[in-house]
């Protein structure tokens, strides 16, 4: 775990997870007045309003998956394994039950206690605050394995078990006593639920059978036959209607009329696997339905005939995602295809945005009729997709290809629905082969043309708005193996195949001619482009990946590391990182430019398909039997991350994948340094003898020297500073730009009024640097001091330095060969010319009259000469390249 928070990509949140096989609870909450619903997903509780079905809660995640759920007033109580767990705030865990040896799978919270059964057989009663075992009763399996448990309403510490062997219990908890035994119907107990009338309860048996029965005189009042197999949930109407529904193992929901005894109607297919959860909310026509097919369901009875329609819903995948890609250029949808044969596309800003487009069916009307379980007509999971929102609101923009099925289908986003057209070569049109079948599509960035490949080795073009078949790569086929990978480059110039023989082909567009073609290494896997660069990933069955320029046509870049199949890649949006997935459970990140490997984790289960968003911001992954798409955070974006290439005895770590709740990054400060490795690159004085460099100073101390008496001029008082009426205490400074306060020995000095002429007669410390230099030849201190002072400040020091102000020819030399140290150097090279203009434009009739200072004067013009001339060849030489790169037809 000392990866997680340090490495490239920290795990964030988990999408399309919202039920499981536990059945949900449901929860009043007297203060909000309002029906909240909880349902367990993976390792933690997720809460939800009934009112619109928005997410209110994630609780923290708990070591292991869910295994049961039950509620109070106050806490949700969950357990896994053989641990009981309960939440307060619908979020963190203040309450650990530990005592059983076995599997929990039955939960009762009962007032102040709450109950568990093991499958061991063991019943203990837990004190919810002490966290201490009130009671515990063991049951001997062979006579008496509890199966169902129910406190009855009004029944004061009593709680009814009823068991595989078919008999039922009523025991008191108080006095642990058993009070009556029911001798029960001689089949398994599945369910046990309280019905709206004091003393009676609903039963749910293995056959089907539904008793509704009086446990205060032992009496059956009414029975009812169900024909699915056992009985998986029970639920009672309380908005005035005798109706009870009850769910099956096969997603089938029956309700029965109480008053006429009698079957009222069936809801087929509510969900796709068994109903786990069904809920009646109290007082109001709506049922609540979960199941394993990562379904939630609110249901609302409306209509004629007492039949239920769906009213609000919650659903993703029922089988795992096979294949995901970022849709439009937001960085907000995620297209995603699943085992379960679905197109669906998850939103990674909220739940409400989720779409789902339906399943692929060959004749939509017949696929209705049959329903989800009998349809004949249903197409096989979709393996490769491609989507474009260009023209997306004016016709199809998905193109998908089937498994093992040699039409490709439509799909349209902003209608959530299967397309119009069914795309498959017209000699198959009357007769489908068995053996043939499309193997990869792409689409072009317009949205107008779909590129499809066969397993036959041909590509086809189709128009996506008519679906007419617009032309073939080849005179028969492309590729003589099957086709591994289709792209199309950004300007609809070039279509790229790979062939399972091991060549890459690059073909016009429209002329559909062959233009070039290369062997490659081995057999190609998969090709992915990235349009904006035009580099070419292509992952090998040999498990190595390489990176080919489509401009130059050579392979740029290859990299070896995985010891597994790749399961898919995707380019970061500049296209500097290719992140690779494959069968070791591992994804790597690959640095282009520099051709290392950046960055490496290793997840538990691996990874089929990888997408990075198009703004940068995440990385999602679908993973081997798991129902989510993960979302992991670019840490680059945000934090400090060292991009070095890792060693290559480097060991990379298993980072737990993200919850269903955003997770904090983690805060690294404290205990791990990430960035004790990166060493802090200090760019050098010079970087080079030919280049000019020039000084970090801010323009304001250099830019206006020669236009200081303007600006004076410009900024002069209108009228006398007036005095304050009474001056407020402050410590005397001296003037400069760094602030620095009197010493308190001098003070007196200062106070005088009179000019102390001697003051003023003082050498300054520039002056008498510039002295010594002439015996030294060291100009950088005088530099330095120059450096530190103001525009106003630097005129006084250079006006100083002539005879008539107080200087000397010799201290004017001394400055003419320290600008001249300074041209040869070639650093702080605008400072020079500066401090040379307003030293020119202060002194030119002395220097005129000076024959050494003249000398000086010429060997200065004739340096400066020279350094121009060099830079302005430089400069145009520059602007020679950028004017051809901007214009160049490359």
């Amino acid at each position: 775990m000392a990866r997680e928070g340090v490495g490239l990509f920290a795990a964030f949140r988990v999408l399309g997870r919202f039920s499981g096989h536990v059945p949900h609870v449901l929860r009043y909450h007297g203060r909000h007045r309002e029906f909240y619903l909880a349902a367990a997903v993976g390792r933690s509780v997720h809460t939800y309003n009934v009112k619109k079905l928005g997410i209110v809660a994630v609780s923290n995640t708990l070591p292991q998956d869910i295994t049961c759920l039950a509620a109070d007033r106050m806490l949700i109580f969950a357990s896994h394994d053989n641990i009981l767990h309960a939440f307060a705030r619908n979020k963190e865990v203040v309450h650990t039950y530990k005592g059983h040896k076995a599997k929990i799978h039955l939960l009762q919270p009962f007032g102040d206690h709450v109950i568990s059964v093991d499958v061991d057989n063991v019943l203990i009663v837990w004190n919810i605050q002490s966290e201490e075992e009130y009671l515990q009763i063991d049951f001997d399996k062979t006579t008496f394995a509890v199966s169902a448990l129910l406190h009855p309403s009004t029944y004061l510490n009593k709680i009814l078990l009823g068991s595989e062997q078919g008999t039922l219990q009523l025991w008191n908890i108080r006095s642990n006593k058993l009070l009556y035994s029911f001798p029960g119907w001689g089949l398994a107990v599945t369910t046990l639920e309280q019905a709206p009338a004091v003393d009676v309860v609903a039963v749910g048996l293995l056959s089907g059978q539904i008793i509704v029965h009086n446990i205060k005189y032992d009496e059956t009042l009414m029975k009812f036959q169900q024909d699915w197999g056992p009985i998986t949930a029970i639920s009672f109407r309380t908005d005035g209607h005798p109706v009870m529904a009850a769910g099956s193992p096969v997603g089938h929901i029956a309700l029965w009329d109480l008053e006429e005894k009698k079957l009222m109607c069936q809801m087929q297919d509510a969900h796709s696997t068994a109903i786990a959860g069904m809920t009646f909310v109290p007082g109001e026509p709506l049922l609540i339905t979960n199941g394993a097919d990562n379904a939630l369901r609110v249901w609302i009875f409306d209509g004629p005939g007492g039949i239920g329609r769906v009213l609000r819903s919650r659903m993703g995948h029922s089988a795992p995602p096979t294949k995901i890609r970022y849709h439009g250029r937001n960085g907000k949808q995620i297209l995603s295809a699943g085992q379960d044969g679905t197109l669906q596309s998850f939103s990674t800003v909220h739940e409400k945005f989720n779409k789902s487009l339906g399943r692929g069916s060959i004749n939509k009307k017949k696929s209705k009729k049959k329903g989800l379980k009998l349809d004949t007509m249903a197409l096989p999971p979709i393996t490769s997709f491609a989507s474009e929102v260009a023209h997306q609101s004016d016709w199809d923009g998905i193109v998908a290809c089937h498994q093992g099925y040699i039409t490709c289908t439509t799909w349209n986003y902003q209608k959530t629905s299967m397309g119009a057209h069914k795309l498959r070569p017209e000699e198959f049109s009357k007769h489908k082969p068995v053996d043939i079948y499309a193997t990869a599509v792409d689409i072009t960035s317009c949205g107008n043309f779909a590129v499809i490949g066969m397993s036959t080795g041909q590509v086809d073009v189709y128009n996506m708005q008519s679906g007419i078949h617009r032309g073939r790569y080849g005179k028969e086929t492309a590729h003589e193996g099957a086709i591994r990978g289709v792209a199309v480059d950004g300007l609809n110039q070039l279509v790229i195949t790979a062939g399972s023989e091991g060549l890459i082909k690059f073909w016009k567009f429209k002329m559909k001619d062959l233009v070039y073609s290369t062997e490659l290494s081995s057999s190609p896997s998969g090709i992915l482009l990235h349009r904006d660069s035009g580099i070419l990933g292509i992952a090998f069955d040999d498990f190595t990946i390489s990176v080919l320029d489509i401009e130059t046509r050579k392979i740029v870049r290859t990299f070896s590391g995985h010891h597994g199949q790749i399961n898919d890649m995707t380019f970061s949006p500049d296209g500097r990182w290719l992140i690779t997935s494959s069968m070791d459970c591992s994804i790597k990140t690959w640095d282009l430019p520099s051709g290392c490997l950046i960055d490496c984790f290793l997840v538990d289960s691996a990874a089929v398909s990888l997408t990075m968003s198009p703004t940068g911001d995440f990385l999602a992954s679908a993973h081997v039997d798991d129902l989510g798409i993960y979302l992991w955070s670019n840490r680059s974006l945000y934090s400090l991350v060292s991009l070095r290439p890792l060693p290559a005895d480097y060991e990379p770590s298993l980072v737990t994948p993200p919850s269903t709740c955003p997770m904090q990054d983690v805060d690294v400060s404290g205990d791990e340094e990430p960035c004790g490795e990166m060493i802090e690159y200090v760019s050098p004085e010079q970087l080079g003898e030919q280049l000019v460099t020039l000084s970090l100073l801010p323009e304001s101390r250099w830019k206006n020297l020669i236009n200081l008496d303007i600006i004076k001029e410009k900024n002069k008082p209108k009228e006398p500073p007036k005095v304050p009426k009474s001056a407020p205490f402050f410590i005397p400074t001296l003037p400069g730009l760094i602030p620095r306060y009197l010493p308190p020995e001098e003070e007196n000095d200062r106070q005088s009024k009179v000019v102390n002429l001697g003051v003023l007669a003082q050498k300054s410390d520039f002056y008498i640097h510039l002295e010594e230099a002439l015996s030294t030849n060291e100009y950088k201190t005088p530099l330095d001091l120059l450096k530190s002072l103001g525009p106003s400040n630097i005129e006084l020091e250079l006006r100083g330095l002539a005879p008539e102000g107080g200087g000397s020819v010799e201290v004017m030399l001394s400055f003419l060969r320290m600008i001249g140290v300074m041209l040869n150097k070639k650093y702080n090279f605008e400072l020079a010319q500066a401090y040379l203009a307003l030293f020119l434009k202060l002194h030119l009739k002395i220097l005129s009259l000076e024959p050494k200072l003249l000398e000086e004067l010429s060997k200065l013009s004739m340096q400066l000469e020279e350094t121009w001339i060099h830079l302005r060849a430089l400069f145009n030489q520059s602007l020679c390249v950028l004017t051809y790169m901007k214009s160049a037809l490359l």
